[in-house]
């Protein structure tokens, strides 16, 4: 019986190699199934149990299971000299998908290897992700190049000396690329953005938190929740607001202004001052003011029978004074930054008095809070000093103004 098998196998060599090339294919599949099943499934179990997590993320599935697809390969390249009519042909193909496997094998690994630096504190706020996709670009190419170069039996050298004649063509494709990972080390080198950090790029309409900064983008979640993906080098081509000093100072700037109509500021008379001593913040600066004032105009020799003669008190001074000490007394205020109670200006809208302080908190929320509390105080007493909030005349205005007229 072996002797016609053989006879025949002579007769009929293309039955005998694919009868070869099935069995060849057989212990392949096999070889992957052991692999796969026992092989593999052993690391994963030792790497599941060592105190270490970094080997659970290098070792991912996707990186064993480009492994476990290398062994058949090997098994077909071995057995291909039973089929000598296309053993050279196997090799060349088998040859080729090693290195593309190779290639995702290594793309895997960085992928790992970028989650692993990403957990590190040191690494943590660094733009670690744009340098290994930059270290995938560059092992895609030169994997590329052996793979063509492996299909085509010529020496991987060679091609790239042929390609060197396209580098024009290529700098044009990797341009952004190019930009991007050249901003990149920029940002990084001067630690211009980190991950977590609030920035404001008007250009782009963005304003919010940076949630991830790669090779080519970096994505930036609105405070409305949307996001804005920038290119990377565009970043360093505009100009954007980052506000992580504000964070790291420890406080946030109120800088507002209440506009007083300029026809209610006048000299304060004694009644106003008896009344304004009766107010507590105000207690100690009326008693200091009043004598500084007198002693300089009894100094002078001043005739303070008329108003314009020598120093006297006014009711926006003395409001002045007021915000002052209120704010002093806030416990929300940071007193060790700029604190000041200043005039700016005065303009159409009036006077401007601007309250410029910094809070104890950088919370958006809490920040607001005390923010919207300060000036419901400032525009509830702002008549306790006999003046009045300038704004644009509203019906209610223009209707009271009439019933006056009626009256007359």
């Amino acid at each position: 019986m072996r002797d016609n098998i053989e006879k025949l196998m002579q007769e009929y060599p293309f039955v005998a190699e694919n009868i070869k090339f099935l069995g060849i294919l057989l212990l392949a599949i096999a070889a992957y199934f052991l692999t796969k099943n026992i092989l593999l499934r052993f690391i994963k179990r030792f790497v599941r149990h060592t105190k270490t997590e970094i080997d659970d993320i290098l070792l991912h599935d996707r990186v064993l299971k480009n492994v476990s697809y290398i062994a058949p390969l090997i098994i077909i390249k071995l057995f291909a000299y039973t089929i000598p009519s296309i053993e050279n042909f196997i090799h060349v193909i088998i040859n080729a998908l090693i290195v593309l496997l190779v290639i995702f094998t290594i793309n895997g690994f960085l992928t790992g290897f970028t989650e692993v630096l990403s957990r590190m504190e040191k690494f943590k706020e660094k733009p670690v992700k744009g340098y290994i996709q930059v270290v995938k670009i560059i092992v895609y190419i030169f994997g590329g190049v052996i793979f063509i170069s492996t299909l085509l039996g010529e020496s991987p050298w060679a091609l790239l000396g042929g390609l060197s004649a396209l580098t024009a063509v290529l700098v044009l494709v990797f341009r952004d690329t190019i930009l991007s990972f050249v901003a990149s080390v920029q940002i990084s080198s001067y630690d211009l953005v980190k991950v977590g950090d609030w920035i404001e790029v008007p250009k782009y309409g963005a304003d919010g938190d940076v949630i991830d900064i790669s090779l080519n983008v970096i994505k930036i979640q609105n405070w409305d929740k949307t996001i804005t993906v920038i290119p990377t080098y565009k970043l360093i081509e505009d100009s954007f607001k980052n506000w992580r000093g504000m964070t790291l100072a420890g406080g946030r700037r109120i800088k507002r202004s209440v506009y007083i109509d300029q026809s209610s500021i006048k000299f304060c008379t004694e009644e106003m001052i008896a009344k304004f001593e009766r107010i507590q913040l105000l207690k100690d600066y009326i008693k200091n003011k009043r004598e500084e004032i007198k002693k300089y105009n009894e100094e002078r020799n001043i005739d303070d029978s008329v108003l314009v003669n020598g120093r006297r008190m006014t009711n926006v001074g003395t409001f002045r004074a007021y915000l002052k000490e209120y704010l002093l007394q806030r416990e929300d205020i940071n007193k060790d930054m700029t604190f000041l109670v200043r005039h700016l200006p005065p303009g159409p809208q009036g006077l401007p008095i601007e309250i410029y302080v910094f809070t104890k908190t950088t919370n958006w929320n809490e920040y607001e809070e005390i923010q919207s509390n300060i000036f419901d105080h400032i525009l509830a007493v702002i008549p306790q000093f006999e003046l009045r909030v300038f704004q644009n005349p509203t019906g209610y205005d223009i209707k009271e103004a009439v019933n006056t007229l009626k009256e007359l």
